[in-house]
């Protein structure tokens, strides 16, 4: 994302799984320290999905304003990343042994998704309760609601749309918040990849997360 971008890999279900680490900026820290881990989910990766979209990106931008390390990464078959597309679950796998490297004890943890990646963020953070472990606050970006089954969500989790998604119709996530009473942000006249309008994404998030 920048020039101070760390680039490593971890070892994961499939294989290595490369990640991109940022840290926030000195003042946003506390004593020095991130305030906490936000891992950020990518979309299909059989659809050009990478770490490096551009709303993962701005999702990365959001929560370094806030004080927290942003660890992107590539799923299984993307870029460096070993292994094959296995339609979410072992995506979902992914995920969890990206938070299982960067998880450190007494920080909070963020999960974030954008589009497929926001399935694979809502089905790991429920791995996660369903472990004992669960993460600290979830957000999801134009969740493909209409493609697949995301599990019901904690009620403080942050959910943005687009009110012209051509991809993933809003009324989808509608019907799927509305039985948990889960309030979905809708950004009015925007689009599934949010072009043109990454900075209001950006503003919304952090407001939505402060």
């Amino acid at each position: 994302m920048n020039r101070d971008t760390q680039l490593l890999t971890i070892a994961g279900p499939a294989g290595a799984l490369a990640c991109a680490i940022d840290e926030p900026p000195a003042e946003a820290r506390v004593d020095g320290a991130p305030r906490g881990v936000a891992v950020i989910c990518h979309p299909h990766p059989l659809h050009g999905g990478t770490m490096d979209n551009k709303v993962v990106q701005t999702i990365a931008r959001a929560v370094l304003q806030l004080g927290f390390r942003a660890v992107r990464f590539n799923f299984r078959g993307v870029g460096e990343s070993s292994g094959t597309y296995d339609d979410g679950r072992g995506e979902t796998d992914d995920a969890l042994a990206v938070v299982a490297a960067h998880r450190q004890a007494g920080v909070p943890l963020w999960l974030a998704g954008f589009s497929f990646g926001s399935f694979c963020a809502a089905q790991a953070a429920a791995r996660l309760a369903e472990a004992g472990t669960p993460a600290d606050r979830l957000a999801l970006v134009g969740p493909a609601t209409s493609r697949f089954a995301l599990p019901a969500v904690p009620a403080d989790t942050v959910v943005v749309h687009g009110e012209a998604d051509e991809v993933v119709p809003l009324q989808a996530t509608f019907d799927w918040a509305r039985p948990q009473a889960l309030p979905v942000t809708v950004l009015p006249g925007v689009g599934h990849f949010f072009h043109g309008q990454l900075t209001l994404l950006k503003t919304v998030l952090v407001q939505a997360l402060r």
